[in-house]
């Protein structure tokens, strides 16, 4: 390897070939200096000649204190946020915001996986790093950036002062979600949350698991469900997916006698996955069970429009982006709270049977 490395050519080997300076054969290959067009052919065919690339961007890197790289770390497998269209808008979003940088995005998980090649937000070349999406381990992944001392914004998690935030507004727009609910007269109502710790745990909801909670996303949208209906029981899910959100309300509707008129989840991936489900057991949407997500996102499969609380995904990634680049550029960004709107479609109406004593739905 070592004498592999030794025989490769050099830019001073392309300078001489061609018979120029080092600093002009640079300034032809970067097209960034007064080179004419005759002499920049001349060192472009001496290269070509002895097999030169170009120069090695890391020590352009190096040269420049900067790796050209933003990092963006998701909360899941890679194939898994690249199911989801809420992760795809808001990498959309962040690609726009960073455009005047002329930066590359990294793509990073936080699912804790290790290898002594994997490349992580440990040790990842990145000139700073956006903390995407509901993570409940966004606490250890803010820690691991702060020992590097790399720059951070989050979308979305409790972050401290000391990095912005571009947030929405979860807990009040869950309740207006659920006032909505309580206006066409339910009072039956179970809810399906996002992951609310780092293991991904999924089952009943319990004041164990909550106190537990490592996930502000998740918290803050059962909090504005509670506000309007205290006692809501439900489900966690491990994953914003349609299959969680399908295994979830099995178990909500397995019990007629249990079974809740309307169920709130945290998602619209999560609520595609509840219709499911009550397709599965005769039941239909929105007469015998009324749905509500959270996202405003168009589901594959999905014959409904779904009742949801639609929120500015584009815009939140943009901003997260315009924040990487003030961050860089030494001025420190505000951190900024979009609003959710809500969104009527055909899976939620008025219950067939209104009960006045609602049960505790587990």
């Amino acid at each position: 390897m070592q004498a592999e490395a030794a025989s490769r050519p050099t830019l001073a080997d392309v300078a001489a070939r061609a018979g120029v300076s080092p600093s002009t054969a640079s300034l032809a290959f970067s097209g960034s200096g007064p080179v004419s067009d005759a002499t920049k052919e001349r060192v472009l065919a001496a290269a070509s000649e002895l097999g030169y690339a170009g120069p090695d961007p890391r020590a352009r890197s190096l040269r420049r204190g900067r790796s050209g790289i933003v990092g963006v770390v998701l909360e899941e497998r890679v194939r898994a946020a690249f199911l989801d269209p809420v992760k795809i808008q808001m990498l959309d979003g962040i690609s726009e915001g960073i455009a005047s940088l002329g930066a590359g995005l990294l793509l990073l998980t936080d699912t804790g996986a290790e290898g002594e090649n994997a490349v992580s937000i440990e040790s990842a070349p990145v000139d700073a790093v956006v903390l995407i999406g509901c993570s409940p381990r966004l606490a250890d992944s803010i820690e691991a950036l702060r020992r590097r001392g790399i720059p951070a914004v989050a979308i979305e998690g409790a972050t401290g002062e000391d990095i912005p935030e571009i947030s929405i507004d979860n807990r009040a727009a869950t309740r207006r979600g659920a006032e909505y609910l309580r206006e066409l007269g339910h009072t039956r109502v179970a809810i399906v949350t996002l992951p609310v710790d780092a293991a991904r745990t999924r089952g009943p909801i319990t004041d164990e698991l909550l106190r537990a909670s490592t996930a502000a996303t998740a918290s803050q949208r059962l909090a504005g469900a509670r506000e309007i209906f205290p006692t809501a029981g439900g489900r966690v899910a491990g994953a914003s997916s349609i299959e969680e959100g399908l295994e979830a309300a099995r178990a909500l509707l397995a019990d007629p006698a249990e079974r809740p008129t309307a169920i709130i989840a945290q998602s619209d991936l999560l609520a595609a996955g509840v219709i499911q489900a009550a397709e599965e057991l005769g039941l239909a949407v929105p007469a015998d069970l009324s749905v509500l997500g959270f996202d405003g996102i168009r589901v594959d499969g999905l014959q409904h429009d779904l009742t949801t609380l639609a929120q500015p995904s584009v815009a939140k990634g943009r901003a997260a982006g315009e924040a990487v680049v003030q961050l860089l550029s030494g001025e420190p960004p505000a951190s900024r709270c979009f609003t959710s709107t809500l969104h009527v479609g055909d899976t939620t109406a008025r219950p067939l049977h209104p009960a006045s004593d609602p049960p505790g739905i587990r």
